[in-house]
C-alpha cells in the first residue's frame, strides 16, 4: 500500500484553484526562507516531475546585469528538492548530498529549471544515491545552467 505524501497532496489540492500556485511557492518560502530570495514561483509538480520559473529582478541579478550564478543554484535545489519530496513515500526522508553545476550560456532573462526523474526508483529497506538533473533555460528555450545534485534517500527511522 502506498504511503502518503502530504506535500504532494498540498500541491494537487492548492495547484487546482486560482492564485493556488502562486500561494504554494509563498508556503515553501516560508517553510524553506532562503527560497525566498529569488521569488520562485511553481508551475508543475508531480512525482519524477518539476517546474519552477524564476523573474529576472534586480534581487537576483549580479554587477553584469545577468541572472547570478547562486540564484540559479538556489533554483536548481529547490525543484530538485520539491520533486524529490514528492516522489519520495511518506515512509521515506531525504537530503542533498552533494551538487555540481555548469554555467553554460549567460542567464540574460527570465528563467525556468526543469527535473525530470524516469524512471521512478524502488523505495526499499535500505539508503541510496538519488541523482538528479536539472536544466534551466533562457525565455529562448536555450540551456544556460545545469545542475546534477545527488540526495540521499533512506527509510525514516522507527
Amino acid at each position: 500500500m502506498p504511503h502518503p505524501n502530504s506535500t504532494l497532496a498540498l500541491w494537487q489540492k492548492m495547484s487546482a484553484v486560482p492564485g493556488g500556485k502562486w500561494a504554494f511557492s509563498r508556503l515553501v518560502c516560508w517553510k524553506a526562507p532562503y527560497f525566498a530570495s529569488i521569488s520562485p514561483h511553481f508551475a508543475e509538480l508531480r512525482p519524477g516531475y518539476g517546474e519552477v520559473f524564476l523573474k529576472k529582478h534586480r534581487a537576483v541579478t549580479n554587477h553584469i546585469g545577468t541572472v547570478h550564478a547562486i540564484a540559479m543554484c538556489n533554483m536548481a535545489e529547490l525543484v530538485g528538492g520539491s520533486m524529490t519530496e514528492v516522489t519520495t513515500p511518506g515512509t521515506h526522508r531525504w537530503i542533498p548530498k552533494r551538487m555540481s553545476v555548469e554555467y553554460l550560456k549567460k542567464a540574460e532573462t527570465d528563467l525556468r529549471a526543469v527535473v525530470e526523474l524516469t524512471p521512478l526508483p524502488e523505495f526499499g529497506g535500505e539508503g541510496f544515491e538519488l541523482p538528479i538533473t536539472v536544466n534551466v533555460t533562457d525565455t529562448a528555450g536555450q540551456l544556460v545552467f545545469r545542475a546534477l545534485i545527488t540526495m540521499w534517500v533512506s527509510p525514516k527511522k522507527a
